[in-house]
């Protein structure tokens, strides 16, 4: 948790990672001044910001983010909301256990709302040295919570021929993972794949080019696959979705918003599932034409709601 005010560089307001669907969740989430509610996702704070100002003058936030650049940064921006916002320096999917840690009793039906938005913020992607992107070349990393010992270069450099092609696969959704992986296994014999601007030339080279997609760069789909596994995302995501309704009040809504098919799956089967949910959106809310038009970001993203009974 972050007690006390720091000094950071601050993004470039231009580039400043603008939250997606914010009226939808707004609408769906309906804070109120008597509400207490979890941003399991807190990343620069654009949500946070919104909730806070929608259950003024008494409605509080925990904003939930294992990543203590975006974390310090949000502590600077939401100061002015004073003690309605405590900051947890933790993966949302350890939310029972710090919700104690944080006072709130057992940390069962405690809070009256929790968001959680997947998508890699775009100050993570703008920092070369953590690795997320190949558009510089940096040391892959990929760590959401450096304070995690495994890297992707670990996993790039030590896992079998078999093992990243299933990362690939399964993670990425990665048409030539077998092939992607061979190349990678072939090239570190030579020399260790440290780099992000190395990893996608061994891509580049591996795909054929009749395979190289037009929208999206050859690599894309093997960096995300990485990504996740480096940060078990999905795992994280399975585990939250199962303990949310332990800690929501009744009526109270967990709003989810993913960017590709396999969390889009993930959520749809739980909700489909559990039997302390009521699913709200039949439908993922996707956002407008005019919302996409202004941010880019929001293309691939898609809201459901689940309401605890």
């Amino acid at each position: 948790m972050i007690a006390q005010p720091v000094h950071i560089h601050e993004p470039d307001a231009r580039r400043l990672h603008i939250p997606v669907l914010s009226q939808e969740v707004m609408e769906w989430l309906r804070p109120c001044s008597s509400g207490c509610y979890v941003d399991g996702t807190l990343g620069l704070g654009g949500h946070t910001e919104m909730i806070l100002e929608q259950s003024a003058p008494a409605g509080r936030v925990l904003g939930f983010d294992w990543d203590i650049q975006a974390a310090r940064y949000a502590a600077k921006r939401l100061e002015r909301f004073g003690d309605r916002l405590q900051l947890v320096r933790a993966s949302y999917a350890d939310i029972i256990e710090q919700l104690q840690m944080c006072g709130h009793g057992n940390g069962q039906e405690q809070v009256d709302g929790v968001l959680v938005d997947l998508g890699v913020s775009s100050f993570q992607l703008d920092c070369p040295e953590r690795g997320f992107s190949f558009r510089e070349d940096a040391p892959l990393d990929m760590r959401m919570d450096t304070r995690q010992e495994v890297t992707a270069e670990q996993l790039v450099n030590r896992l079998s021929q078999e093992e990243l092609a299933d990362i690939f696969f399964h993670y990425g959704e990665e048409r030539q993972a077998r092939r992607v992986a061979r190349f990678i296994v072939e090239a570190r014999i030579q020399q260790p794949v440290k780099s992000t601007c190395q990893l996608a030339e061994v891509i580049a080279q591996a795909i054929p080019k009749k395979y190289h997609p037009k929208k999206i760069h050859v690599a894309t789909k093997v960096f995300q696959g990485l990504r996740i596994a480096v940060n078990r995302e999905l795992d994280n995501l399975t585990r939250l979705l199962s303990d949310a309704p332990k800690v929501l009040k009744p009526g109270a809504r967990l709003c989810v918003i993913t960017f590709h098919s396999l969390e889009d799956r993930i959520v749809k089967q739980a909700f489909a599932k559990a039997p302390h949910y009521k699913v709200l959106t039949a439908k993922p809310v996707l956002p407008t034409a005019d919302e996409v038009r202004k941010n880019a970001r929001a293309r691939s993203a898609k809201l459901r709601v689940a309401e605890k009974l």
